[in-house]
């Protein structure tokens, strides 16, 4: 697919589907009519749908710019997107959505866009789960059977890496070593440990 095709399919999509879910959606039930709330309240709620908003730029941009295609199940992309925020998250655009609903849950003082994001976080959860993630195993194979387990594991990656750096730095001398590499895969290395009978005691001899 052509870039700039990519680009107006991208466009399209994003206003018919995040606009209505995430616009639409939020004006016909309020009317975008707020009651009173709190500064604090206004500001957060704010700072969500901005950041909502942020995200669905970036992923539709990625789609464009990375996969050449669109979100849109009938204009998919020739190339499966893990970069961007798509390497820490594997559905961005679908937590940016639901953001967006809290957030002018938040800012309008609305309750009942609290209500409405729960059936959307469902909903999109069963598409991703029980739709798309199945086509694109089908469609882009062992590429995106490696994909998800390094997206999700990125967390778990780093906050094994920290814990070992801090046990390394507190002199610890545990029995297993955990290592993380870059791939979100974890392995773990006992030390080898030798007994002295003189001193009655373990010595360290190195580790695997």
């Amino acid at each position: 697919m052509r870039r700039w095709v990519a680009a107006v399919g991208s466009s399209v999509f994003m206003a018919l589907a995040p606009g209505t879910v995430a616009g639409l959606g939020p004006w016909w039930l309020t009317g975008w009519r707020g009651t009173s709330s709190s500064p604090p309240t206004k500001v957060l709620g704010g700072a969500l749908v901005l950041a909502g908003g942020v995200v669905l730029v970036q992923a539709f941009a990625r789609f464009v710019v990375e996969g050449l295609g669109t979100p849109a199940p009938v204009a998919p992309t020739e190339h499966l997107v893990v970069g961007g925020l798509y390497r820490y998250v594997r559905n961005p655009m679908y937590l940016a959505v639901v953001a967006a609903i809290l957030g002018q849950a938040l800012l309008l003082g609305r309750l009942v866009l609290v209500a409405y994001a729960v059936p959307v976080a469902a909903l999109v959860w069963a598409f991703a789960t029980w739709y798309e993630e199945p086509a694109l195993a089908r469609r882009f194979g062992l590429e995106y059977e490696q994909y998800p387990g390094r997206a999700a594991a990125r967390w778990v990656t780093a906050a094994i890496r920290q814990q070992a750096a801090t046990a390394s730095g507190a002199g610890s001398g545990g029995m297993l070593q955990p290592r993380a590499s870059d791939d979100g895969r974890v392995s773990v290395a006992p030390e080898k440990y030798s007994v002295n009978f003189m001193n009655s005691g373990f010595q360290r001899s190195g580790s695997m």
